[in-house]
């Protein structure tokens, strides 16, 4: 099955937490309610709550349990998304105009701070405890590696490892998350639920090293942003770091980092054909492909379900993806 098939299976249920989303960031307050939805009607992948409605099937499915957790998550990447927007002065977002740009950058930060209050006000109608918990500590560890990630900006000598944890923070924690607690809240056995966090995380790493591939390869019209957004704003990635290490191109690719922050070139387009001529990117799809190995090998711990399958086609469709 691809992962269009898979959406159109979970159609309904997906539009359910869309209605879910749309309820819970509503506000008395006009302006409110309208940042908040702007990003959500631009769409996305909507990957998390996938892996929510999944990862409940191996256990008692309730589309009323789940969509609340689902719902949760999406709006705390949302959240984050609105606040990286201020941050890195975003001006597109999924090829629309970002908040900070449609409106300004104080209400862009407002708007993120009661997208995520609005999130914990959904996921704490799930009596159950650990789910908070267990939600509120990859939030504290989300916030962590945003940090992390303004302070190596621009800075080149960071490593390899340095880089992995600050990903592991940043992304692919929300994304195990999203496994275990779908599991967690159709009350599968605490086996199931640990082994779909493995699963999870595994590919969360995969994800974000796609998405940090696809800023460098891919197309401005895919991805919804300029190529090499990412180097513009000092965000130092896999394929560059890996790049890096290339001594074809390791000095020139130098100098455009450090002309991009002295401000000193109007785009990162050189720096960006530099990373695409040398090893950075097969390295990194290599690293890519690693992970996604460690997730399916997770998979084959569970029960032999069609949800299995279905996560196994997500997984593969996580580093294949040219958006």
């Amino acid at each position: 099955m691809n992962i269009l098939q898979i959406y159109s299976a979970l159609k309904s249920d997906l539009q359910a937490i869309e209605e879910e989303m749309t309820r819970t960031v509503a506000s008395d307050l006009p302006l409110l309610s309208e940042t908040s939805q702007h990003l959500l009607k631009a769409g996305g992948k909507r990957i998390r709550p996938l892996f929510v409605l999944l990862s409940g099937q191996f256990g008692a499915y309730s589309l009323d349990t789940l969509k609340k957790v689902a719902a949760a998550l999406e709006l705390i990447h949302m959240a984050t998304l609105v606040h990286d927007d201020v941050i890195d002065d975003a001006s597109t977002r999924r090829g629309q105009l970002t908040v900070k740009s449609k409106w300004d950058n104080r209400i862009a930060m407002y708007t993120g701070d009661y997208i995520y209050a609005k999130a914990l006000t959904v996921i704490t109608q799930l009596p159950n405890p650990k789910i908070h918990r267990i939600l509120s500590g990859a939030i504290v560890q989300m916030c962590i590696g945003e940090m992390e990630q303004i302070r190596d900006f621009f800075n080149v000598d960071q490593n390899i490892r340095r880089y992995l944890l600050r990903i592991r923070r940043k992304t692919a924690l929300l994304i195990a998350v999203s496994c275990q607690l779908g599991a967690l809240a159709a009350e599968a056995p605490p086996m199931v639920s640990s082994t779909l966090y493995r699963f999870g995380y595994n590919v969360g790493m995969a994800y974000q090293i796609a998405d940090d591939l696809l800023d460098v390869c891919g197309a401005e019209k895919a991805i919804g942003k300029p190529p090499g957004s990412d180097l513009r704003q000092g965000n130092i990635t896999l394929p560059v770091l890996f790049a890096l290490e290339d001594p074809d191109v390791r000095g020139e690719l130098l100098a455009e980092i450090s002309a991009i922050q002295r401000s000193e070139i109007p785009d990162s387009a050189k720096a960006v054909r530099l990373v695409r001529s040398s090893r950075g990117v097969a390295s990194a799809e290599r690293l890519a492909d690693r992970y996604i190995a460690k997730a399916l090998a997770a998979l084959d711990e569970l029960p032999d379900i069609p949800a299995r399958k279905s996560l196994a086609d997500i997984a593969k469709f996580s580093t294949e993806r040219s958006y």
